[in-house]
This record gives C-alpha cells, sequence and structure tokens, in this order.
C-alpha cells in the first residue's frame, strides 16, 4: 500500500496547531523532526520535544489530494511560518524486517550472545539470549544497553535477585534470568515495555522467574543487583528511589549517561550513601558502578 506523504518546516510555537490540524484533514499519523541540527536532550516523561525549526509530517491514504491539502493548511495558518514543502508518495515497507537486517549477533564479556531469531550461536560456555526489535527500546545495539550487557555478563549472578529500572525490552532481566540470577522485577512506565519484557521474557523461557511493574505498583526493596538505564535527569530525580531499592552489599549500575552528565549523575548517588566507581565509556555514553556498604 502506498501513501501520500506532506510536510512543512514550522516554527514551535506553530507546530503542535499545525500537527492538530493534519490530523482533522484525515491524517493516519503526524510526527516531528528536527528541520536543522538542534540537539535536545531529556524532555520531561509527559512532553513532546518541539524543536526551534520542526519539520511537521503527515501521512495521509492515497485518495486524498496534496494540492488541496496543502492550500488548506496556508489558509488556515495565513501569517504563520510554513516553508520547505514537500509532498511525496511513500510505499509501505516492512519495517521491522528492515531493521533486521541491520541486527546481528552480539557477544558481551566473551560469555553472553544476543541474537535475532534465526541467528542464535549455541556454543559451549556460552549463553545465547534471543531477542528481535519490538514495542519497545533495548536490543543491545546501543552504547548505554551494550554497557550494562558488557556488565552483567562478567558477574556472577547465580541466586541474586535482579531489579531493571526502565527495562524497556526487558533485555537486561532476561539476559540476568539466562546467566543465573534466581529472579528479576522489571519497572517501566510505559505499559508496551512490560509488553514486550513479558514476551521476550516467555521468547526465552525464563518467564516463570521475572515479575514486570509499572512504578506505582511496585514497592520491593533490597534487591542484589539494581540496574537503572534510563537517562541523566531522572537519575538525578530519581537518586533516592533508585538506591533504596539496593540492599546492604548489593550492587548498583546505572546506564544512559552522557559523559559529560557523569559527574553529576555520580554526585547524586554519593549523596544517597553509595560508593561510586569511575565511569565506563563507550563512544558518548558511560555507565556508572556503584555499591552500597553492607
Amino acid at each position: 500500500m502506498a501513501w501520500h506523504q506532506l510536510s512543512v518546516v514550522t516554527d514551535e510555537r506553530t507546530a503542535p496547531e499545525l500537527s492538530d490540524f493534519f490530523s482533522e484533514l484525515g491524517a493516519v499519523s503526524v510526527t516531528y523532526s528536527d528541520a536543522e541540527d538542534e540537539p535536545v536532550y531529556e524532555p520531561a516523561i509527559d512532553q513532546t520535544q518541539i524543536w526551534s525549526n520542526t519539520r511537521v509530517t503527515a501521512l495521509f491514504e492515497l485518495d486524498a489530494d496534496p494540492d488541496v491539502l496543502q492550500t488548506l493548511v496556508i489558509n488556515q495558518f495565513i501569517g504563520q511560518p510554513l516553508r520547505q514543502w514537500v509532498a511525496e508518495v511513500i510505499q509501505d515497507q516492512a519495517w521491522e524486517r528492515a531493521w533486521m537486517e541491520h541486527f546481528k549477533p552480539m557477544q558481551f564479556a566473551g560469555r553472553l550472545w544476543v541474537c535475532p531469531t534465526g541467528q542464535e550461536v549455541y556454543e559451549e560456555g556460552q549463553v545465547c539470549m534471543t531477542l528481535d526489535p519490538g514495542l519497545a527500546f533495548g536490543t543491545g545495539t546501543h552504547p548505554t544497553t551494550a554497557l550494562c550487557l558488557e556488565w552483567l555478563a562478567g558477574q556472577d549472578l547465580q541466586h541474586k535477585v535482579m531489579i531493571d529500572y526502565g527495562c524497556g525490552s526487558g533485555i537486561l532481566a532476561v539476559a540476568a534470568l539466562l546467566m543465573g540470577a534466581e529472579h528479576a522485577h522489571g519497572v517501566d512506565i510505559d505499559p508496551q515495555a512490560l509488553t514486550a519484557t513479558e514476551y521476550n521474557a516467555e521468547k526465552n523461557r525464563v518467564l516463570d522467574r521475572i515479575s514486570y511493574y509499572l512504578p506505582e505498583q511496585f514497592s520491593l526493596a533490597g534487591a542484589d543487583i539494581v540496574v537503572a538505564n534510563i537517562l541523566a535527569k531522572p537519575l538525578i530525580e530519581l537518586s533516592a528511589v533508585i538506591a533504596a531499592l539496593v540492599k546492604p552489599g548489593g550492587c548498583l549500575i546505572l546506564s544512559g549517561i552522557l559523559n559529560e552528565q557523569a559527574q553529576a549523575v555520580a554526585e547524586a548517588y554519593r549523596a544517597q550513601g553509595l560508593n561510586v566507581e569511575e565511569p565506563v565509556s563507550q563512544e558518548d555514553w558511560c555507565r556508572l558502578d556503584a555499591g552500597k556498604p553492607a
């Protein structure tokens, strides 16, 4: 199936109004993207990021007329900035399959493999996790996730209880279970993340050893290992909550942190009584390893 795609660049004030108007005109989807090269970091959880110059892109069914749509928008937004109009017909793609072409087996700490379906690696002394792109973030390709997997794969996890705070796809919790953890708890604000976690746990036959919750449903404290792979701002804001999840003598692993943010995050957790080590970096990102005194 093909679609009409119509896009235009506007300012941050007009973009939300334009998005709503595209929807009123029958758009099946509307998205925002950066029209220039303006870096942005960590909008609030309940906010949609708008750039100073935002490209608003709307998708319409083929019976729509792009010329008529453009005229209606121009008449509706007289005097407001609208530039760089682009109208094109795009074809449907099997996006997940296209992404899979670039997702290959990855090994961590010489022990753990994360593989797409059909490309599993089964070797003596190795642990293999099957994972496919899906509803939630987390396949091991991003440095923030890779840093956590590298740490987990280097640990003795036998008889350990683990909390994956901000579990996304559940990749870290499932990996820990495959490497011998006794039980894992996944926590995420996104219900789709919990669905993805359940799916991946079942796919890897560890569903009986994992629990998953929205934050308001979760009350467990005292885990041997807590991993929080989110972003620096929520890590700092939630430092008291996350630190309290670690039992005395336990480990805390923090990721989703840009190198220049490491000091601020480390200070927040030292203020909670944890011993924070020097950051471990990969590309622009880093991981902080911390321990709670026994």
